[in-house]
């Protein structure tokens, strides 16, 4: 099991999470940050004085993949997240020692496995391709 953190521009969260949707990914944690990389600063003028922008919103988007599914949550994130542009994100992947669902006391992949998994697979692959 690993934890997949990724760093993304806010605007491509839509095309990232139905990446992940339609791969089986489906518990996916996100949060807004704000970061500084590799992006040049940006200077703003506001009642004739100049502001220095140096963080940028992000998103952070965190999920539990079983080792079948890390490389395709990867590879899932870089095709739907990359503009090819300085400030596309970054991703982090981390060994996971051990999971438990709180609601049922399951341990590691049992507790990674969505009840709904199948609905929002299906659910994605409609949205991307029209109803079957």
């Amino acid at each position: 099991m690993k934890l997949i953190t990724c760093i993304i521009r806010p605007e491509k969260l839509p095309e990232v999470k139905a990446a992940l949707f339609r791969i089986g990914v489906t518990g996916i944690t996100v949060s807004r940050v704000s970061g500084h990389g590799g992006e040049k600063d940006v200077v703003e003028f506001y009642r004739v004085s100049s502001v220095v922008l140096e963080f940028r919103d992000k998103v952070k988007l965190e999920m539990v993949c079983s080792e079948p599914f890390v490389d395709p949550c990867i590879r899932a994130i870089l095709a739907s997240a990359r503009t090819g542009e300085v400030g596309d994100g970054k991703i982090f992947v981390q060994p996971i020692e051990r999971v438990i669902r709180i609601r049922t006391g399951e341990v590691d992949h049992a507790a990674l496995t969505a009840i709904n998994a199948d609905e929002v697979q299906r659910h994605a692959l409609e949205t991307a391709t029209g109803p079957a």
